[in-house]
């Protein structure tokens, strides 16, 4: 995605893949599915495909998959 693509200040819909992600709707970020925390699309590094999640870091991702892990 570019940096030109943003259009709007919200929060964006994007579909994960393998190391990639679509743009669904525009916008600037999204929400860690674990803290709630808004990624900004330039940061976003993290995510399930599976779960179609994002994530803010590598840590909580992990956490995430462990407790998902456990529970089933």
């Amino acid at each position: 995605m570019n940096r030109m693509d943003k259009s709007g200040g919200g929060e964006a819909e994007l579909v994960y893949g393998d190391g990639e992600f679509h743009v669904v709707r525009p916008g600037t970020y999204v929400v860690c599915a674990a803290t709630g925390t808004r990624i900004s699309l330039d940061e976003l590094r993290y995510w399930s495909v599976d779960l179609q999640e994002a994530y803010a870091s590598a840590e909580i991702s992990l956490k995430r998959y462990l407790a998902l892990q456990a529970a089933e």
